[in-house]
């Protein structure tokens, strides 16, 4: 009886060294994917937190589709409203579609500047990103050049539409930025 008594022990202990074991290699591996689970977690905030901000426009500009528009509060030249918008990282808008052309005469409510001259060539328009004028949203009777100084563009004219004017003339102006 105690000599069966003993390898019975002995299994028992050996056996339970092994569950011991077993159990200490799973608690091990459970700690491990904690704290995997932790380091992607904080990951996953990082990067929604990087999406919200690259998502969301700064405060005073507008959101439409995938860009972020500012309308000046103050006036100036075109020139001055160019070197306002980059110093901001955006440039004057650039107009290329019939919802964009809608969305910024909802939000200009008197003349505004925007990215569009024949500064470099009279009569050749070109925008400020070096694309040229496709669709167009002249007022009857422009571009005229009056007095073959009119090289830079306005917005809200005769309501919503495009006129030409001297660059030094003091209007708002309408920046965009992509998101």
């Amino acid at each position: 009886g105690l000599i069966t008594l003993g390898v019975y022990y002995h299994v028992s202990a050996t056996n339970l060294s092994a569950e011991s074991n077993k159990l200490s290699a799973v608690t091990e591996e459970r700690d491990l994917l904690q704290a995997n689970l932790t380091e992607r977690t904080k990951e996953l905030e990082r990067l929604q937190s990087l999406f919200k901000q690259k998502t969301t426009c700064p405060a005073g500009w507008h959101k439409f589709s995938c860009s972020c528009y500012l309308l000046s509060k103050s006036s100036g030249s075109w020139h001055s409203a160019r070197k306002h918008c980059t110093d901001q990282g955006a440039d004057l808008v650039v107009i290329d579609s019939p919802n964009e052309q809608n969305f910024i005469v909802s939000i200009t409510q008197h003349l505004a500047w925007i990215g569009l001259s024949d500064i470099e060539q009279e009569g050749t328009w070109k925008w400020v990103d070096g694309t040229p004028l496709t669709l167009k949203y002249w007022a009857p009777r422009q571009p005229d050049n009056k007095g073959s100084t009119e090289n830079c563009v306005m917005i809200g004219y005769e309501g919503i539409h495009w006129n030409d004017g001297r660059c030094e003339a003091s209007f708002q102006w309408v920046c965009e930025k992509q998101l």
